[in-house]
């Protein structure tokens, strides 16, 4: 008998609240504490603000009568960059950062468009990362018959970021075959009327047309079949389609809703409407409809100008700090951070922590290497006493204020690897204090309060232990969150080398031509300096001599490239001049070669901070360049226990499994491999290699529909076209390159010990079934789940087939079994391939078949059932007998031209 998951353990996992810290609260029915951010490089224009203020105005109505009196927006924050002029009305931010908002205002990286969109890439009702609107977005009055008003776009892209919910439409499957046999829109809801037609010649606003024809081959429309809907319109849903009609006010409910619509939305939520999603989500729980029927007062604005960068280092210095070095890791890293990471122009300090609490370094403004040789010389050189993390922050409020200095917003960075039970007497100072903590626990005994310091301010959190460059990467995470991303540094290597007496070890390092300005090497050693060998792409070579050792005996020398590092790979050479083993240490850090040209950059973090077992987390790693996704790319996450042991796995961006699109630059995996409770940290290595990587030039998922026109009075009025990207960017490569970054830690609980553990998780749900005729068989193709989850191989497959696609979907253990005796199942992330005849049914020209998959493991555990596919028998006419399509119909095709027409639903 096979065995299944209860849908409880599933529900848990596609709810996982996302790793982004937000402050945004719904009390009594308004949204409170949202922050939209205007990036450093957008140039200060008041119009600006002015349009944000409307567009948040409108949109909030709008939401109130789209969730049926819920919801509104209270109170919003707008972050003004500091690049613009300052004024009186600007205020002093707390915890308010580019890098948290909800909402960013930046322009695209290389012109591409100025469709509103939502960075989304969790499960079904997982709150997004950001919305992003470009500044052409809210100036230009041109866009609003593209995508309706701003306010509502500004609502179909908060329905994506608040409450995990996916669009209706389907740019690459604008067309599917209905359970009727007609062909239909992909859509939600079918009442939205329209024209479709082929534009033959268009010169200035007007086009020469005719009907769309259907394709001999496929069934389908012809491609570059268009469809122009009709301004006037009666349909009431829905807002993840088309909220740019006049008459859409309302999401799709379950009486509306379009099961059968190869769309995200289906795919993603299990068909479920978005309405369904809307009220599962955790704001609706507790939530009634307000009794008036007007909606509430107006938004309340408050405009806060980013500060200077305020940093206070707040190091422990107690007792235990003495053994496994790691006083002595912790000043390697500090140092590091002070002359390779922290960004000029910041103002720092620095106060050391035992039992009691000293100012080292009130803050001081980092200009030259002066400064920082004046900071790193007060770095804690003897380890003695308790640890009392409540004075340490409390002496790090004072350097601060005795520095004229506000506590709200600057940054205190708290590394700590002692217990201390008395974190809680000083939390509600903390809270007034505004400040942001960056926790960093060094061992298993840190204490286990700390991550409560970082998560109430908005904070990251780390965990090192033995891993030696566990500090080093935590360190070189915690950059600005200004947003000016050329100035904050690009981590290229931290690796840890084991190497025995007398031996030499070579290693590679590419420098890709995003970056090279500031570029440092830094060798560490635990027992004799090694002999250093580097020689850049040209062959100039630099040796031991040029590397400059600090004055502080930490065995840390670092050599700094003058001027610009040369494109490609460098090469470095480490000799073990001791007779004993030692472990050396390599560290490359560089910025962006120019201002104006964002660098390749590589984020990674947890779907969570803490999970339970059995409990699936995800993890998450997005490598991009710009906002343009990088593609073809070795992403390897590894997670680390607090008893050392290492977990390798490879982040995969196939839209299969943990991954929720194919091709986005979000490379994902499940994380299931737990070995008792406590802190794991994580660090991720992108890597690109063979000339591979590529930019993905196509538009974002998540986004408001581009309409390319309507008619109005019959006549077809449109749209100015979408931006065409320039044919020298068609390919978009890039060069070869390194990336390592830090995910931060998160804690584990309910887990046993290490060992053997019976499998208690089933194969991932498929999500990406594909089903074609090919003469009287029917061909699929999918993704391999694994035995658990994504990891390993199913033990067997079961296939349904049936006519009806609710039978299916309701009803799948009685549909017809096809026979798969002899498909065996293939290591998770492979293809796989099978091909049956649909007997005992009959087959005739326009049969329409639905099949849907479930895979099988050892422990005979059963993966949900996978998304339904679809297989019609078509037998092509002869292209002059292909009847034309009448001109009025209610499909629906989403302007994207030249894209394949695959027959498969969701």
């Amino acid at each position: 008998m096979v065995l299944c998951l209860t849908v409880i353990l599933f529900l848990t996992l596609h709810l996982l609240p996302g790793m982004r810290s937000s402050m945004v609260n719904l009390i009594n029915n308004g949204y409170d504490g949202i922050v939209i951010a205007i990036n450093p490089s957008v140039p200060e224009d008041a119009k600006l603000i002015q349009n944000i203020k409307e567009m948040v105005t409108e949109a909030s109505t709008y939401l109130f009568h789209a969730t049926k009196r819920r919801v509104y927006f209270r109170n919003v924050s707008i972050l003004i960059p500091m690049t613009w002029k300052s004024k009186s009305e600007y205020l002093m931010p707390k915890q308010e950062s580019y890098d948290q908002a909800e909402v960013i205002v930046a322009n695209p990286y290389l012109k591409h468009g100025n469709d509103p969109y939502t960075l989304q890439y969790g499960r079904c009702g997982e709150k997004g990362q950001y919305i992003h609107f470009t500044p052409d977005f809210l100036l230009n009055n041109n866009n609003l018959p593209i995508y309706g008003s701003r306010g509502r776009a500004f609502v179909h892209e908060w329905a994506h970021l608040r409450w995990g919910i996916f669009d209706e439409y389907n740019g690459d499957q604008p067309f599917y075959i209905s359970r009727r046999n007609t062909i239909e829109a992909t859509r939600c809801s079918t009442h939205i009327t329209g024209t479709n037609v082929i534009f033959k010649k268009c010169q200035g606003g007007s086009c020469i047309t005719r009907p769309c024809r259907r394709d001999s081959q496929t069934g389908l429309y012809e491609a570059k079949c268009t469809f122009i809907p009709e301004k006037s319109q009666t349909a009431k849903e829905s807002i993840m389609f088309m909220q740019s009609l006049h008459s859409v006010t309302e999401f799709c409910t379950e009486k509306t809703h379009n099961t059968e619509a190869p769309n995200l939305q289906n795919r993603m939520c299990n068909g479920k409407s978005t309405w369904d999603v809307i009220m599962n989500s955790t704001d609706f729980q507790n939530t009634s409809p307000m009794t008036e029927m007007n909606p509430p007062t107006h938004p309340t604005f408050s405009l806060l100008k980013s500060k200077q960068r305020v940093v206070c280092l707040v190091l422990d210095k107690s007792g235990s700090m003495s053994s496994e070095d790691r006083l002595f890791r912790m000043n390697q890293a500090a140092e590091l951070y002070l002359i390779q990471v922290i960004e000029k122009d910041s103002l720092v300090g620095m106060v050391t922590f035992d039992s009691v609490a000293e100012i080292q370094n009130n803050l001081t403004k980092i200009t030259d290497d002066n400064v920082y040789k004046n900071i790193t010389a007060n770095l804690p050189q003897k380890a003695s006493g308790g640890t009392s993390i409540c004075r340490g922050l409390k002496a790090g409020f004072q350097a601060i204020i005795q520095s004229h200095q506000s506590t709200s917003g600057s940054e205190i960075i708290l590394l700590t690897d002692g217990e201390d039970n008395e974190i809680h007497l000083c939390i509600e100072e903390v809270k007034q204090s505004g400040v942001i903590i960056h926790t960093i626990a060094l061992g298993p005994s840190a204490a286990k309060e700390l991550e409560t310091l970082s998560d109430m301010t908005g904070g990251n959190q780390f965990y090192a232990n033995k891993d030696i460059n566990g500090l080093t990467n935590a360190f070189s995470r915690i950059s600005s969150r200004s947003g000016s991303i050329t100035q904050q540094t690009v981590q290229l290597e931290s690796k840890a080398l084991g190497i025995t007496g007398k031996k030499w070890v070579n290693g590679t390092v590419p420098i890709d031509s995003t970056i090279g300005n500031d570029t440092f090497f830094v060798v560490t050693w635990t027992i004799q300096k090694p002999e250093i060998l580097l020689q850049d792409p040209k062959g100039k070579k630099y040796k031991t001599s040029d590397f400059k050792e600090d004055k502080l005996n930490i065995h840390s020398a670092r050599l700094r490239i003058p001027g610009i590092a040369e494109t490609g790979t460098w090469t470095y050479s480490l000799l073990n001049n001791h007779a004993n083993s030692q472990m050396l240490t390599v560290t490359v850090t560089t910025r962006a070669r120019s201002p104006t040209t964002p660098p390749v950059t590589a984020t990674a973090h947890m779907s969570q901070n803490t999970a339970h077992y059995p409990s699936p987390v995800i993890v998450y790693a997005q490598v991009s360049q710009g906002f343009l996704p990088v593609l073809g790319i070795n992403v390897t996450a590894i997670i680390e226990t607090e008893d050392g042991h290492e977990v390798t796995l490879e982040l995969w961006d196939n839209g299969a499994g943990a991954d929720t699109v194919k091709n986005d630059g979000i490379y994902s995996r499940y994380f299931t491999d737990y070995r008792g409770n406590g802190r794991y940290s994580l660090k991720v290595h992108a890597q690109a290699r063979n000339n591979m990587a590529r930019l993905s030039l196509r538009q974002p998922q998540n986004k408001a529909l581009y309409i390319p026109g309507y008619i109005e009075n019959g006549k077809i009025i449109l749209n100015p076209p979408r931006p065409e990207v320039k044919d020298d960017l068609a390919k978009a490569e890039i060069e070869d390159f390194n990336r390592l970054t830090s995910g931060g830690s998160f804690t584990v609980s309910g887990a046993p010990p290490p060992g053997n553990h019976p499998s208690v998780l089933p194969p991932n749900k498929i999500i990406d079934l594909e089903a074609k005729f090919k003469e009287y068989h029917i061909q699929l193709s999918w993704t391999a789940p694994g035995n658990v989850l994504d990891k390993g191989k199913a033990n067997s497959y079961i296939i349904r087939i049936s006519k009806s696609f609710v039978d299916l979907q309701e009803d799948f253990d009685n549909a017809t079994l096809v026979n798969t005796s002899s498909l065996k199942p293939k290591e998770a992330g492979s293809v796989e391939n099978f091909e049956f005849k649909p007997e005992p049914f009959r087959i005739e020209n326009g049969t329409n078949f639905y099949i849907a998959v479930r895979a099988i493991n050892e422990a005979n555990l059963i993966s949900e059932v996978s998304n339904i596919a679809q297989a019609i028998k078509f037998i092509p006419m002869p292209e002059d007998s292909v009847p034309a399509l009448g001109t009025k119909i209610s499909a629906i095709s989403l302007a994207i031209f030249g894209l394949a027409m695959i027959l498969s639903i969701f």
